[in-house]
C-alpha cells in the first residue's frame, strides 16, 4: 500500500512530463509501475458473468480508480439486480463545447482453468515475450519492456481498454493539462453476453449520458501491426438447434439400419446451410445487405492483405470463403456453428446411437440484416429440409405424428450491426487525431469482424459511435492464455491522449 501511495505521488506530483507524442517504451517507469499495478489487481477479480458479486466487485474497484485520479464517478444500477451495473464518470472542462463519451467493459468470457498453460484466469503474470515465443516471467521491479506481455482473463478484451482510458486520463492530471472537450466515461459489465440492459441503462440516465459522439475502446490492431480505426461493427444472432431421434440411446448394432440417428441428420441438416465455397445457402441471406460507399470500398481496398501469412499463422490451407479477403468477409454476414454435441467420441465413445443431437449456431450480421428476420429465414431453411420446427422438447404425439424433429432455442444478446460512414465529420475528426499520435499508417475498417452494442448507444441516445483497436492481434481473447502487448497497451494511451486534447 505504502509503495502505491508512493508511485501515485510521483505520478500526480510531475507536471514537467509531457505524455503526448511518447510511444510505448517511452513513458517514464514511475507511471508504467503504477498504471501495470494497478491493472494487475483488476485482473485479479474474476469476471465470468455467473458470477454477479464478482462482477460488482469489479465496478467498485473500476468506480475507485476513477476517484483516485480525481474523477467522480458512480454506479448506475440496472433494475434487475443480478446484472452487473454500469460505471459512470464524468470529468468537466470549463468553456469546452463538444462531449465525448468513452466506452469500455470489464466483463469476460467465461475461461476454462484447465486449458490455461501460462497461468490461471484471474492470476495476471508477466512474461518477457510471448509464450510462443519462449517468454519467461519478470519482475515489476525491472524497467518495463514494450514487447512484455500481460497474461490473464481480459487483459486484452477489455480490462485493457478500461486501463488505458484511466491511462490517458493519469497523464492529463500528471502534466495539469486539460482535455479540449468534455468527458464522459462507460465502463459496463455485460458485453460479452450481448449488453441486454445497456439500453435500458442509457434511456434512464438519458440526461446524464447525453453527448456529442462515443469512443468505444475495445479491439485490437489490425493484424499488419497497424492500428485501427473502425466505424462499425457485426451485429449477433444465436440459436441452439436440437434434432432427435429415439427417446433413449440404443445399441448401434441391434438398431443402426433402423432407428434413426441424430448425429448423422444434424450433420446433413448443417451440411445444407453452406456450400464448399462458403457461400451461406439460406434463402434471404444476403438480402438487405446495405451496399458500402466509395469512400469505405477505397478504405478495405488500402488495408494491408496479411491473409497468406495468418493461414500460416494459424495453420490452415484454405479461407472459409474462397476469393475474397478477410477485409472484404468481415462487411458480409456470416453463418458460424459455435459447437456440436452428440454422444462421445475417444476413450468415452460407446457402441451407441445417440438420442439427441445438438449445435450452437451463431450469425454476425451486417448494415441492413435485421436478426430476427435472419432467425426466421434459417427456421424456415430449416423446414425446407423437411423438419418439423418446436420450442420445446417433443411429446409422445409429436414423435409420432414427425419423421423429422428440430428444436430451435433462442438465444440472449442477439442485436442488429451499425456502422457510420468513414467520410462523416466525426470520422474525418477522429481520423486525423489518431494519424497525429501514430508513426504508421492507420488502417481504416468500415466494419469490425466482432459485434459490438453501437445499435444499442445509438438506440438510447442517438449520437455516433466509433471504435478504436489498439490491443495485439494475438491477443487469444475469449481463449486460454489471453494477453496484451505492453507496447500496444502504451501506445493505445497515447491515442486516447490525442483524442482528449484534439
Amino acid at each position: 500500500m505504502r509503495k502505491l501511495s508512493f508511485l501515485c505521488s510521483i505520478l500526480l506530483l510531475t507536471p514537467a512530463l509531457s505524455f503526448a507524442g511518447y510511444h510505448q517504451d517511452q513513458f517514464p517507469q514511475p507511471y508504467q509501475a503504477q498504471l501495470i499495478q494497478d491493472f494487475e489487481k483488476l485482473l485479479a477479480l474474476p469476471n465470468d458473468l455467473t458470477q454477479p458479486e464478482n462482477q460488482k466487485q469489479n465496478a467498485q474497484e473500476i468506480i475507485r480508480l476513477f476517484k483516485q485520479r480525481g474523477i467522480q464517478a458512480q454506479l448506475l444500477l440496472p433494475e434487475n439486480d443480478h446484472i452487473p451495473p454500469v460505471v459512470f464518470a464524468e470529468w468537466k472542462v470549463p468553456g469546452a463545447t463538444k462531449t465525448l463519451l468513452f466506452y469500455a467493459h470489464y466483463d469476460g468470457v467465461t475461461p476454462n482453468p484447465e486449458k490455461w498453460t501460462v497461468t490461471q484466469p484471474y492470476h495476471p503474470v508477466l512474461l518477457s515475450h510471448s509464450i510462443e515465443n519462449g517468454g519467461k516471467p519478470v519482475t515489476a521491479e525491472q524497467q518495463y519492456n514494450p514487447d512484455w506481455r500481460l497474461y490473464a482473463r481480459s487483459a486484452a478484451d477489455d480490462k485493457a481498454g478500461v486501463m488505458a482510458i484511466l491511462g490517458a486520463i493519469s497523464a492529463l492530471k500528471a502534466t495539469s493539462t486539460l482535455p479540449a472537450v468534455n468527458l464522459k466515461f462507460i465502463i459496463e459489465g455485460e458485453e460479452e453476453t450481448g449488453s441486454d440492459y445497456l439500453e435500458q441503462v442509457l434511456k434512464a440516465n438519458h440526461d446524464l449520458v447525453k453527448s456529442d459522439d462515443w469512443i468505444i475502446i475495445d479491439g485490437g490492431v489490425h493484424a499488419s501491426g497497424r492500428k485501427a480505426l473502425i466505424f462499425g461493427a457485426r451485429g449477433d444472432m444465436y440459436m441452439d438447434l436440437t434434432v432427435y431421434g429415439a427417446k433413449h440411446p440404443l445399441h448401434s448394432g441391434e438398431y443402426s439400419s433402423f432407428a434413426p440417428n441424430p448425429a448423422m441428420r444434424l450433420a446433413k441438416l448443417i451440411s445444407s446451410m453452406q456450400d464448399d465455397k462458403g457461400h451461406v445457402l439460406i434463402k434471404g441471406f444476403y438480402a438487405g445487405v446495405e451496399p458500402l460507399g466509395k469512400q469505405e470500398l477505397a478504405a478495405i481496398a488500402e488495408t494491408p492483405n496479411v491473409d497468406r501469412q495468418l493461414k500460416a499463422q494459424l495453420g490452415f490451407a484454405r479461407e472459409e470463403t474462397t476469393g475474397k479477403t478477410l477485409a472484404e468477409d468481415n462487411n458480409q454476414p456470416s453463418l458460424i456453428i459455435r459447437g456440436i454435441n452428440s454422444g462421445a467420441v475417444g476413450n468415452a465413445a460407446v457402441n451407441l446411437i445417440p438420442s439427441t443431437a445438438s449445435a450452437s449456431i451463431e450469425m454476425r450480421l451486417v448494415k441492413g440484416n435485421d436478426w430476427q428476420k435472419m432467425a426466421d429465414n434459417l427456421m424456415q431453411h430449416i423446414r425446407q429440409q423437411g423438419y418439423v420446427v418446436l420450442d420445446h422438447d417433443p411429446t409422445d404425439t409429436e414423435r409420432a405424428r414427425y419423421p423429422f424433429i428440430a428444436k430451435i432455442t433462442m438465444g440472449t444478446g442477439s442485436y442488429n450491426a451499425e456502422r457510420i460512414p468513414v467520410d462523416s465529420p466525426f470520422a474525418k475528426w477522429v481520423i486525423k487525431a489518431v494519424k497525429s499520435a501514430s508513426k504508421q499508417p492507420v488502417v481504416i475498417q468500415p466494419t469490425d469482424g466482432g459485434s459490438l452494442p453501437l445499435v444499442a448507444i445509438r438506440n438510447a441516445t442517438g449520437a455516433q459511435s466509433m471504435s478504436i483497436g489498439f490491443v495485439n492481434y494475438d491477443n487469444d481473447q475469449h481463449a486460454e492464455n489471453e494477453n496484451v502487448r505492453l507496447g500496444n497497451f502504451f501506445d493505445g494511451i497515447d491515442t486516447i491522449l490525442a483524442i482528449m486534447k484534439r
